[in-house]
């Protein structure tokens, strides 16, 4: 199925096809949209798992927003950096982004399920502003929305290559995949089972901060993929990360191609952005969640 829509999407598209077409736009783009959707969807899961909340994903906990307040920083104090040294100035702030939304959630006397995502989202909202206002004094705001934006038409050979180190992340999560759902049932279960809990909370939380900064530097923010896929494949599969995670990166990658078509075709030759079908589409997916009846947490 993912290949057919792969297939679909690399088809798709205003220009004649051709073979300098195919290879220097379509492809790229298609592998762009797969790596990232993946990657997205497993940063999710692994958020999940750690927080052991169901609502929580990048873009519901601040992340996303550090990390786009990264990028504006860097980009102001050293407009020249090379694309790979905005990638770890966005990658540490939406790590400090993570913590701070972690050190909020800990301070908070009662821990409802469904607050620690509005605490989230407050934290992004206060995150985003400030980054506009720094924008918006600096000139940047284009360049802001560009990077805020989930968008793949901009996808060329030699502008994605970036998104094969989620790539490898991913395997990483993969590898240590028994970790976190040890981790994810709580410090004192980690500790009798022999694992370092605090070192698997930083490598978890490192991967999926590394990969926001490396999708938002190269294609934009994509809202609520991380919440939608991993709460499907969950219902499916239970959650054992092991054998949850590759049917999460295939979905992620899936999702993310049907909004890709669904982009391309709603106002053809025009395009909407991926970010906004996947904003609807999460956006409703959310409130779903938040009105059905409340179910345990992980």
């Amino acid at each position: 199925m993912v290949l057919a829509l792969a297939g679909l999407s690399a088809w798709i598209g205003v220009a004649d096809m051709s073979w300098e077409v195919f290879w220097v736009s379509r492809l790229p783009r298609t592998l762009a949209i797969v790596l990232a959707g993946a990657a997205l969807a497993v940063s999710g899961l692994l958020m999940q798992l750690l927080v052991r909340n169901r609502f929580v994903e990048p873009s519901t906990v601040g992340t996303t927003e550090a990390a786009g307040l990264g990028l504006v920083v860097v980009t102001m104090l050293a407009p020249g950096a090379p694309l790979m040294a905005k990638m770890l100035v966005a990658a540490c702030f939406a790590l400090a982004g993570t913590w701070l939304f972690l050190r909020v959630v800990r301070l908070m006397p009662v821990r409802e399920i469904i607050l620690v995502p509005l605490i989230g989202l407050m934290l992004g909202g206060v995150l985003a502003a400030i980054t506009t206002f720094l924008a918006f004094h600096n000139d940047l705001l284009q360049t802001l929305n560009s990077w805020m934006t989930g968008d793949f038409s901009g996808v060329l050979r030699g502008r994605y290559e970036m998104l094969w180190l989620v790539a490898a992340l991913v395997a990483v999560a993969f590898v240590a995949a028994d970790r976190f759902t040890v981790a994810g049932m709580g410090e004192t279960f980690s500790l009798n089972a022999g694992i370092n809990h605090r070192w698997v909370m930083g490598v978890g939380l490192s991967i999926v901060s590394l990969i926001s900064a490396v999708v938002v530097v190269t294609v934009g923010v994509i809202p609520f993929l991380g919440l939608v896929v991993p709460n499907v494949i969950s219902r499916m599969l239970g959650d054992n990360a092991r054998r949850g995670l590759p049917w999460v990166a295939v979905m992620g990658a899936g999702l993310v191609l049907v909004c890709d078509i669904l982009g391309r075709l709603i106002r053809y030759p025009y395009e909407i952005p991926v970010g906004t079908v996947m904003g609807v589409l999460g956006a409703g997916f959310f409130l779903y969640m938040l009105l059905r009846k409340p179910s345990h947490e992980r």
